[in-house]
């Protein structure tokens, strides 16, 4: 079990106890939850103190909304709107319609003691997480017991579904995480991974990928894309429709991408340098040698930004510039607003896991997979463990979250020393703190143009987090937010014609996002035809695109696309 679960499971055994209860009994059970930080000294715990005012009015509404729920007892049909509850069995049932009701209504009170804990916001924000997961764990719709959609299909099919979701729960036992979608209809390389390419480099730490054109001229400046370690790169390579590798392809762009390779023990030891040197500036390296440009344009997703930043920084430092323009597409380089990651890191935590894997080590794919599941708990975890186990369903194809079930390791000192310099101490936005690659780091050095995009519901890059970027990023800047989340709203190909994005047309970057907002005007469909466009413009002439893949001996095709790096299980 992970530090992070052991905290909510602490919580969870001091919520358990709050609302069967009187109100008084009840306040002062939530007072006493403890949200310790794993490697913390043991200390006695401070009781939570709530607003009275709130508390008041909390009290009151709950006992009006309790005595209108008892009032109409069984006989009624309480409103219940929420998806969990939605379907003709909760309906059809009071006692599962009565139990839906109390259970909404008990939440909404626990949330609602959350928010008048008189405290700072790091604390009220813990709390607020606590409660979330032992809440949505609590859902009676968890349970066979009171879930009338289960009993309901266990009946019309006489006991075949319980036994088909036994057989789903011994399944996703044996391979370490609930099933999402059905895992045995993907396979990368045939289904997933499918744009033609090649690999024409690799070290201990990637593979580069090089694309075959698909138009008779490319831009002579070529194109790479550094994506996060943290996650596979065929995220954006999932299908041809809406794969953005392709795209670019597609759109006369000699392309390159960085294959992370899945960390084993053979590189427990591999730090942030590692990364940024045998990595990104590596892949620039030999993008330049093959292609025989000066200059290059690269894009940087989510921690791939970060690395690619540092790589920009460290090589500035140094005096070169080989990248023309730079795409950081929902990319923290200003950690300042960690979203709800944050809740998670504070000093003790950070010495915790330097302790634990700061000279060597693995942070296992699915650690990580799991923390990133319980930020969406009802959409990622308990969705699917009432669809399969309780309904004994199979969870229907869908490439995006076959892809977000193959985790991939971190070394643990790469990770370790992440979590300090970057979300805990925010060091990369002060010039001359951070050393990387034994270059002091200064963002103010990297003069080039940068494409900054950000996702407005992004829960693990928050859009005014994206935004910061251009505080801190000197050079030409344009930034883009688009709509939905980290990934929805970066995989948004044009052909769909989804959702929007809005753009700022006089080209100023005020202090705040909200400020940044009040300028800007919604533009429907995708944001990737306005990066085109911008990309273009750094692109330099057309050339006549290139008959072989790689450049001579040396950078020779190894094997196609996508590698076997990417194929390597977590």
């Amino acid at each position: 079990m992970s530090s992070e679960e052991s905290i909510w499971d602490q919580s969870a055994q001091q919520f358990q106890q709050i609302f069967g209860q009187g109100w008084a009994q009840a306040v002062q059970s939530f007072q006493k939850i403890d949200l310790g930080t794993p490697g913390a000294a043991a200390a006695p715990p401070a009781p939570v103190q709530l607003s009275p005012a709130k508390l008041q009015a909390l009290q009151q509404q709950y006992l009006e909304e309790a005595k209108a729920l008892w009032a109409q007892g069984l006989q009624g049909k309480p409103e219940v709107k929420d998806k969990r509850f939605a379907g003709e069995g909760w309906a059809a049932n009071p006692v599962a319609a009565f139990s839906a009701a109390a259970y909404l209504l008990n939440a909404r009170t626990l949330m609602g003691l959350a928010d008048a804990v008189e405290a700072d916001e790091k604390t009220r924000a813990r709390i607020r997480f606590g409660v979330e997961q032992w809440m949505a764990a609590m859902a009676p719709s968890n349970f066979l017991a009171f879930n009338a959609e289960a009993q309901k299909k266990a009946i019309e099919t006489k006991g075949e579904s319980i036994a088909k979701g036994m057989q789903n729960l011994l399944h996703d036992l044996k391979q370490g995480h609930v099933s999402m979608t059905d895992e045995s209809l993907f396979e990368v390389g045939r289904n997933v991974a499918t744009t033609e390419g090649a690999v024409v480099f690799e070290n201990e730490l990637f593979q580069l990928l090089e694309y075959k054109p698909l138009t008779a001229k490319v831009y002579e400046r070529p194109f790479l894309l550094v994506p996060p370690c943290i996650n596979k790169f065929y995220i954006l390579d999932l299908q041809p429709e809406n794969s953005l590798i392709r795209y670019a392809v597609s759109e006369g762009h000699r392309t390159f991408v960085v294959s992370w390779r899945n960390p084993d023990d053979a590189l427990a030891k591999k730090t942030w340098d590692n990364y940024v040197e045998d990595g990104a500036m590596a892949a620039i390296d030999v993008v330049q040698n093959i292609t025989g440009a000066d200059q290059i344009n690269a894009l940087g997703f989510c921690v791939g930004g970060t690395i690619l930043s540092n790589a920009l920084a460290v090589l500035a430092a140094r005096g070169d510039e080989p990248v023309a323009s730079a795409t950081f597409l929902t990319t923290l380089i200003d950690f300042t607003d960690t979203g709800i990651l944050d809740v998670f890191i504070d000093e003790a935590f950070v010495k915790y896991r330097e302790m634990e894997m700061g000279n060597g080590g693995m942070m296992k794919g699915q650690d990580l997979a799991s923390t990133f599941s319980f930020l969406r708990p009802n959409d990622l975890v308990w969705n699917y463990v009432v669809g399969n186990y309780l309904k004994g369903e199979t969870p229907p194809p869908f490439d995006l979250l076959y892809w977000n079930s193959d985790s991939t390791n971190l070394p643990g000192p790469f990770y370790a020393w992440y979590l300090r310099n970057f979300y805990l101490e925010n060091s990369l936005v002060q010039p001359g703190k951070l050393t990387v690659c034994g270059e002091k780091m200064d963002l103010g050095q990297l003069t080039l143009p940068t494409y900054i995009y950000g996702s407005r519901e992004d829960h693990i890059v928050p859009a005014t987090a994206a935004y910061a970027s251009t505080q801190v990023l000197p050079g030409k800047k344009r930034f883009v937010m688009g709509a939905s989340g980290h990934i929805a709203g970066v995989i948004n190909p044009p052909a769909k014609g989804k959702r929007s994005h809005w753009i700022r047309a006089d080209g100023k970057f005020p202090g705040t996002l909200d400020q940044w907002l009040q300028g800007a005007v919604e533009h429907p469909g995708s944001w990737w035809t306005d990066w085109s466009g911008w990309l273009k413009g750094h692109a330099g002439k057309q050339i006549a695109a290139p008959k072989a893949y790689g450049k001579g001996p040396k950078f020779k095709a190894i094997e196609p696309a996508p590698g076997r790096y990417v194929k390597q299980k977590a």
